[in-house]
């Protein structure tokens, strides 16, 4: 199990002191400890953009601790995961899949049981035309697991119907499934597990990457053995017209700080580029978004001041020539952005820290293609919400929609739009 991330200084009390995705309670109470410490916050910082709460959710039935991003339909309505709440079968609940109309209505689409049907969806959802809601159960540090407790894949359709299409077991196979996926034009499903896979260098695997095709059958694609190739992929992976796979893992690699890895149609790896740690970044917890030969991400950690990065990568140049757009301070700008990126056609990058900014709440930052950061909302840990681990969407528009992890009106999370 690798370290977690933790703030270079005392000064920032960070709910990363916890190990690597440890119980989402544990990050829970220690967040509300934060808030209690803390105390009166600054006032809500906008800077410029309006920024709005479209759903505080209550804890109960609605779901709470939503650590996941949304995806959108054309109609305007987000869809996303709750890791707590709804069906109380579970200890602070099982978790719910949830819509939310462009008035903020907020509708439970599905109450997890913990059952076979699973538990705790870490990972954000995809949705095909026909309006079925694809996603992955099941996180945390399983010394053993069995039935779901190894996390599933799923199908939500659109009359709130759930089919369990794969449930992971363990080694060889994966486990704790916690990114979102990816589908191809013929129903294949891609991801990762960040547990499972190879033993040999971890107790519990490596991780995964593997295939789901409309069949419901799994492939394993590729095991991790936490060496030069990486291990533990806490991000999901893209996949370009040729069938490669991209991806990051959080650790292994040359100095043991994450990669950056391709995987091709036959299921050999290759490292692009690995992280030290130092001023180039460390531990890429989240994924990737793709423009021409170019990779873009951000690493947690790492960096001139070791507060994390934005970086862009060559995929296709075989040197893994690495730029870092962006390295935070720590302070106003925000530190540990452990969510992705989303880019627009200027080029210009947005995406979320989940600490740091006015009231060390986490912020929503753009950065363009010069790197020039722009500060667009700091987060004041009151009904506007706190720590938004998860990434950004964005509308034609040029509206941003996220969710924050905690705060809002009862402090159990926030689904929020951000408008130019």
């Amino acid at each position: 199990m690798k370290p977690g991330l933790i703030s270079p200084t005392a000064n920032h009390i960070s709910t990363f002191m916890l190990p690597l995705r440890t119980t989402r309670k544990q990050r829970w109470l220690c967040a509300l400890a934060l808030a209690i410490i803390l105390g009166v916050v600054a006032p809500p910082s906008a800077l410029g953009q309006k920024f709005t709460v479209l759903y505080s959710f209550k804890g109960g039935a609605d779901g709470s601790v939503p650590t996941s991003s949304v995806v959108r339909d054309a109609a305007g309505n987000l869809y996303g995961t709750t890791f707590y709440g709804g069906n109380a079968t579970c200890l602070d609940g099982c978790g719910t899949v949830f819509k939310v109309d462009a008035t903020g209505k907020e509708t439970v689409l599905y109450r997890f049981t913990g059952g076979a049907d699973g538990s705790a969806p870490n990972a954000g959802l995809i949705r095909d035309n026909a309006g079925n809601l694809y996603g992955t159960t099941g996180s945390g540090f399983p010394l053993t697991c069995s039935s779901a407790s190894c996390g599933t894949v799923f199908k939500l359709d659109a009359t709130g119907v759930e089919t369990v299409l794969h449930t992971f077991t363990g080694p060889p196979d994966g486990s704790a499934p916690e990114a979102v996926l990816v589908r191809d034009a013929n129903g294949n499903l891609y991801g990762t597990t960040l547990y499972g896979g190879d033993v040999s260098n971890c107790g519990l695997g490596c991780g995964t990457v593997f295939k789901l095709d409309s069949s419901g059958n799994e492939t394993v694609l590729y095991s991790f053995i936490d060496a030069a190739d990486g291990g533990l992929p806490s991000a999901g992976v893209i996949r370009d017209g040729a069938g490669n796979l991209f991806g990051t893992t959080v650790g292994g690699g040359a100095s043991n700080s994450g990669t950056l890895y391709k995987i091709d149609a036959t299921g050999k790896e290759t490292v692009l580029y690995s992280f030290t740690g130092g001023a180039d970044g460390g531990s890429p917890f989240a994924g990737l978004v793709a423009v021409g030969a170019k990779v873009y991400g951000t690493t947690g950690s790492g960096g001139a001041y070791g507060y994390g990065t934005v970086f862009k990568v060559d995929k296709v140049n075989k040197s893994g020539k690495e730029t870092v757009l962006y390295s935070f301070t720590g302070g106003a700008d925000g530190y540990n952005p452990s969510a992705g990126l989303v880019r627009d056609a200027a080029g210009n990058l947005y995406g979320t820290t989940s600490g740091g900014g006015f009231s060390n709440y986490g912020t929503v930052y753009k950065i363009d293609a010069t790197g020039k950061r722009t500060l667009l909302y700091s987060f004041t840990g009151g009904a506007d919400g706190q720590h938004p681990f998860a990434g950004l969407i964005r509308d034609a528009a040029g509206n941003l929609y996220g969710t924050a992890e905690f705060g809002g009106a009862f402090g159990l999370g926030t689904v929020f739009k951000l408008a130019p």
